[in-house]
C-alpha cells in the first residue's frame, strides 16, 4: 500500500472554482508584474497619515531622496507590457459600453462592462443585445428570489 502525499492528493481533486463572472478563455502567456502598494511616507506609523499616494516635494522629505528604508515610489518600470494593458484576468480585453450602439456583431473576443452611469431600461437592452451576440458581461443584473432582474 503506498501514501499518498500532500501534493499528489490536491492534485487528484477536480478544480470547483466556481468565479461568479465569465468563464476564463485561453490566457496570453503573460501574466502582468507584480508591484508594490505605493504609499506616502510615514503611513502605519501615524494615526493621521491616509494610505494614499502622494508625489513628495519637500525639500528635505527622505521618499523624494529616495532612502531605501521608505519604500518604493512608482517608476515606469513597474509597467506592463502594452500587449497585456488593459485586460482582463481571463485573458481577454475589456470594452466599457454606455449605450447599445457601440456593440455590434464585429466585436467578439472581449468581454463587455457596462458603464456605471447607464440606467435600468438601458442595461437591460445592453444585455439583451449582447446575449444575441454570444457577448459575456463583467458586471450584469442580479436576479431576485421570483427570477426579475434587479440591480
Amino acid at each position: 500500500m503506498v501514501k499518498e502525499t500532500a501534493k499528489q492528493t490536491k492534485q487528484m481533486k477536480p478544480n470547483n472554482d466556481s468565479a461568479v463572472g465569465p468563464k476564463p478563455r485561453v490566457r496570453s502567456g503573460i501574466k502582468k508584474k507584480r508591484k508594490p502598494t505605493f504609499n506616502v511616507l510615514n503611513f502605519g506609523f501615524r494615526k493621521r497619515v491616509k494610505e494614499r499616494w502622494r508625489k513628495p516635494r519637500g525639500t528635505h522629505n527622505k521618499k523624494r531622496m529616495k532612502f531605501a528604508w521608505t519604500g518604493a515610489s512608482p517608476k515606469i518600470g513597474y509597467r506592463n507590457p502594452e500587449c497585456i494593458r488593459g485586460m482582463h484576468p481571463s485573458g481577454l480585453k475589456e470594452m466599457l459600453i454606455s449605450t447599445d450602439k457601440q456593440l455590434n456583431e464585429s466585436v467578439k473576443e472581449v468581454l463587455i462592462r457596462i458603464a456605471a452611469n447607464v440606467g435600468m431600461k438601458k442595461r437591460r437592452v445592453i444585455e439583451e443585445k449582447a446575449k444575441k451576440y454570444g457577448l459575456d458581461i463583467i458586471n450584469p443584473l442580479k436576479e431576485n428570489s421570483k427570477g426579475e432582474k434587479k440591480s
